[in-house]
C-alpha cells in the first residue's frame, strides 16, 4: 500500500481509503462490516472515511467499534457534517455553527475517539454565511477535535472563497471530496486546476461508478442478484444514472485493457483515478472482506499513456464532463 500527501499538508494517507457509505449500519451486518475493516487493516489501509449522516450515525458507530483497540496514532480517520442527522429538525442539518459544533461532538462520541484527522463539509451550505462556517471549523481545529479541514463537492469558486477565508482564520482547507471515475470526470476542467492552485487534494468517491466499472452489469441483461442495482435501501437509486445500455456496452470494451495490465476491471477503475496526481486517495467500500483484498491491488499501478488513451476511446461519449454537474443542494433538506 502506497501513501500520498493530503493537499499541501504534511499528512500522509493511504492512496486507497476504506469508506463505509451505503454499507455499514445499513446494507451489511455489523459483524461482516467489522470483518471488512479488519481486512482493510490487514491489507495496509490506515485511512478510513465515514460521515454522521451515513445510516443516521450507525456507520460511525460500527467503524468506531471495529477500530477499537487499534493504535489511534497509526490511523487517519475522516468524517463529515452537513446532511440531516438525528430527528432531522431545522438545526440538524447544514453548516451553521450550531450544527457543526454539535456534529463534531456527536461524531467523536459515536467513533469513540478524541479527534478526527479530517473533518469535511459534506456539501456547500447556501443558507449559512461562509464566514460562519469557516470560523466554526477553525475553532474545531484549535480545540484539537479535528486536525485538518476539507470539503466535499464544492465548485472551483467555492473552493477559492473558502480557502481565502480559512487562511484568514489561521488554517487551510486541505481537500475536496468529489465523485470521480473514468465515467464521471466533471472535476477535471475547473475543480482540479483550482485545487492545485489552492494546495488541495481530491479524496474521490465512487471510483468504480457505483460498481458499473467492475463490468458485472451487462447490457441487455438483468442486474445480478444481491448487487447494488437491486438494493432497495438506496443502492439502486444511486447507481441508476450509470445503468444505461450505451454506458454498459462501452464499459465492456475495457476488458481487454484490464487483461493487458493483469488487472480485474474493478482494479483498473481504481488505478485509473489514481493516475491523476491531484487525487490523494480513492474511497473504496466493501460488503465482503475479500473485496478489500482485491481492491488494494490497484495501489501502485502505473497505466501507460497509450492505455489511458485506449480507455478514453473505449468509453467515448458516455463520459460525463460537464463542470456544472458539481453542485450542492440550493436549500437544506430536512
Amino acid at each position: 500500500m502506497e501513501y500520498r500527501y493530503l493537499g499541501r499538508s504534511g499528512l500522509k494517507i493511504t492512496e486507497i481509503t476504506y469508506g463505509n457509505w451505503l454499507t455499514h449500519g445499513s446494507q451489511v451486518e455489523n459483524d461482516v462490516a467489522t470483518e471488512c475493516v479488519r481486512a482493510a487493516l490487514d491489507a495496509g489501509i490506515t485511512t478510513f472515511d465515514t460521515a454522521d449522516a451515513y445510516a443516521n450515525g450507525a456507520a460511525e458507530e460500527v467503524l468506531g467499534a471495529a477500530l477499537k483497540g487499534q493504535r489511534r496514532e497509526s490511523l487517519e480517520i475522516f468524517t463529515k457534517v452537513y446532511w440531516p442527522v438525528g430527528p432531522k429538525g431545522p438545526n440538524d442539518t447544514g453548516l451553521s455553527r450550531k450544527h457543526i459544533m454539535e456534529g463534531i461532538n456527536g461524531s467523536l462520541r459515536r467513533l469513540q475517539m478524541d479527534y478526527v484527522d479530517l473533518y469535511q463539509a459534506h456539501r456547500f451550505d447556501y443558507e449559512t454565511p461562509l464566514e460562519e462556517t469557516i470560523a466554526a471549523f477553525g475553532d474545531i481545529v484549535r480545540a484539537g477535535k479535528a486536525l485538518y479541514i476539507g470539503v466535499s463537492e464544492w465548485t472551483a469558486d467555492q473552493l477559492r472563497e473558502g480557502q481565502a477565508l480559512a487562511r484568514q482564520a489561521g488554517f487551510s482547507l486541505v481537500s475536496n471530496q468529489p465523485q470521480y471515475s473514468a465515467l464521471w470526470r466533471v472535476i477535471e476542467a475547473e475543480v482540479v486546476p483550482a485545487s492545485i492552485e489552492l494546495g488541495m487534494s481530491q479524496v474521490v468517491w465512487s471510483p468504480m461508478a457505483q460498481g458499473v466499472l467492475s463490468g458485472k452489469y451487462l447490457p441487455g441483461q438483468p442486474a445480478p442478484a444481491g448487487s447494488r442495482a437491486t438494493d432497495e435501501h438506496g443502492g439502486a437509486r444511486t447507481i441508476s444514472g450509470f445503468m444505461d445500455e450505451a454506458v454498459l456496452a462501452n464499459v465492456q470494451k475495457l476488458r481487454p485493457i484490464a487483461a493487458e495490465l493483469g488487472l480485474e476491471m474493478s482494479q483498473l477503475a481504481i488505478a485509473w483515478v489514481l493516475q491523476n496526481e491531484n487525487v490523494a486517495t480513492a474511497l473504496v467500500g466493501a460488503s465482503r472482506p475479500e473485496q478489500v483484498a482485491e481492491n488494494v491491488k490497484a495501489s501502485g499501478v502505473k497505466i501507460p499513456a497509450e492505455l489511458m488513451t485506449a480507455i478514453d476511446e473505449a468509453l467515448g461519449s458516455t463520459v460525463e464532463r460537464d463542470p456544472a454537474k458539481t453542485e450542492s443542494p440550493a436549500t437544506r433538506v430536512a
